[in-house]
């Protein structure tokens, strides 16, 4: 019995550590419980007044909650591991009685103690083949601080480049420049500029799923309320009269037909149009297209 809770305890920290490998680190998979979390949330703000909604919370308190997740479940596995061989394979200080301290709460303990790093000692594995685990729950403490870090730093730039693009499609529509002179070199160069931004919130969209989860307010850089504006430029291109614009209107409607797909496959599921799927974007993000 005591080789089954081991087992099941490695599963818990493989499943993990799956989670992390493909929330973070795999260019196109996504973690299914870090989904699972962040999704959640969203819902549960969505039921929330607008106001409420517009400030954000879902995003940041998804990314806590998911790393919480992730390090106690880590713990509880590497607990699991411990606890069937305590206390005969752990050496304890004189302090401690071997007997009164090897319970699920003192496996639970060691864990802790050495997923932080911390090394007390006051409990410590003397078994060979645990002498081995222990150091690797060490690493893997390391590694999820580490990976919280880098996770950090990867999505808050896609955001920012999420909402300059927005403000960018923004500043087109209010000054109205884009759609009077599209018909030109300069209208080919702003229609060019866009659809390279449009990819590269693509590529952030596949990279980190979860910046989809945060909000971006109902005002100038919500790409909700502004991509509806980026598709009628690319209408306007296609039946514009000089080839480049055309050429230059034809990548923008794919860049935004793949920005689309990837909104409706992953997080929408309305399976209509672009517009429709643009539409729904919008209204999931707590507003209407601008």
């Amino acid at each position: 019995m005591k080789w089954l809770i081991t087992l099941v305890g490695a599963a818990v920290v493989a499943t993990i550590l799956r989670d992390v490998f493909h929330t973070l680190w795999h260019p196109t998979r996504h973690g299914g419980l870090s989904r699972i979390i962040m999704t959640g949330l969203w819902r549960l703000s969505s039921r929330l007044s607008p106001r409420r909604r517009a400030a954000g919370l879902a995003g940041p308190l998804g990314m806590v909650t998911v790393v919480a997740t992730w390090a106690l479940c880590v713990a509880v596995g590497w607990a699991l591991i411990y606890w069937p061989h305590m206390p005969g394979a752990f050496s304890f200080s004189a302090a401690l009685e071997p007997g009164e301290h090897s319970g699920p709460v003192d496996a639970l303990y060691v864990s802790l103690v050495t997923l932080a790093t911390l090394g007390l000692g006051d409990i410590a594995p003397i078994a060979g083949w645990l002498r081995i685990v222990a150091p690797m729950e060490a690493l893997v403490g390391f590694a999820l601080m580490t990976a919280t870090v880098s996770w950090v730093l990867g999505i808050y730039p896609a955001l920012a480049r999420r909402r300059t693009l927005a403000l960018r499609i923004a500043h087109l529509r209010h000054t109205g420049s884009a759609a009077q002179h599209l018909d030109s070199a300069a209208g080919a160069v702003a229609l060019d500029g866009l659809a390279d931004d449009v990819a590269r919130i693509c590529v952030d969209l596949s990279q980190y799923a979860e910046s989809y989860y945060f909000h971006d307010g109902h005002g100038d850089m919500s790409l909700a309320r502004q991509a509806g504006y980026a598709a009628e430029l690319a209408a306007l291109g296609n039946r514009a009269q000089r080839p480049d614009v055309r050429a230059s209107a034809a990548v923008l409607t794919a860049a935004l037909e793949d920005l689309a797909g990837i909104l409706d496959r992953w997080f929408l599921h309305t399976e209509g149009t672009m517009r429709q799927t643009f539409q729904a974007y919008a209204r999931d993000h707590g507003g209407d297209v601008a």
